[in-house]
């Protein structure tokens, strides 16, 4: 890690759950870390956590389904930090929309954050990095086992379905790079069930959420 600290990283959806876990641990490893999230708030409360670390977090409110919010994220990243080095699309979300009964407008709104939000984010990142000529950038998309699997349960078959865009986007990003002879990297990573506000938000309730991740409590650990 010592050649990324001072340097500038981008987390999508930083104010909790794993994002916000990514977040502590760059910023404890010295980078700036420019972390995004509709409610900023949480955001400013972790950078208060962080104030004594290494590195340094610069909150933005910022909606990934709103093109215009994140080219003016990326502005104020290149005019007050010069640009960013790693961009990590942490940004996701999940509704009980099954295929054949869902609502419309949970679809959309899973393309927009888990496909649409992630593309604009990496194009954004990647044109900022050849403008500055920063080579040895690198891209991550957070990625699932729902991108790799479809499980037996109706609520989360659209959400895989987008996961599934991310495993393709993943070589499609890779293999333009390889075209450009660019050595910005992108990786993608499959969490399988973490103890985040994910489910809960997915449910729409803190007992149904909570409920789901029971049989995994015993494995669980905080993020430190």
């Amino acid at each position: 890690m010592e050649r990324w600290v001072g340097r500038v990283a981008l987390v999508t959806g930083a104010s909790v759950g794993i994002g916000a876990a990514i977040t502590r641990a760059l910023v404890r490893q010295g980078m700036k870390v420019v972390g995004c999230a509709r409610n900023v708030q949480q955001i400013e409360d972790l950078k208060k956590e962080l104030k004594s670390e290494k590195g340094q977090l610069i909150p933005i409110k910022c909606d990934i389904t709103n093109e215009e919010e994140i080219l003016s994220m990326f502005g104020r990243i290149q005019s007050e930090l010069g640009g960013v080095d790693v961009c990590i699309n942490n940004a996701g979300l999940a509704h009980c929309a099954p295929l054949l009964s869902g609502s419309t407008a949970d679809w959309k709104n899973m393309l927009d954050v888990n496909v649409l939000g992630l593309c604009i984010c990496t194009r954004e990142a990647f044109q900022q990095m050849q403008k500055n000529k920063v080579d040895d950038g690198h891209i991550f998309l957070i990625n699932s086992m729902s991108g790799h699997r479809v499980i037996p349960s109706a609520n989360g078959h659209f959400y895989s379905a987008t996961k599934y865009a991310v495993s393709g986007l993943l070589e499609g990003i890779r293999n333009e790079l390889q075209q450009l002879k660019s050595h910005i990297r992108v990786t993608a990573i499959s969490p399988g069930m973490a103890r985040t506000e994910f489910e809960i938000r997915n449910m729409k309730s803190r007992e149904e959420g909570e409920r789901i991740y029971m049989p995994n409590i015993s494995a669980w650990r905080p993020p430190t």
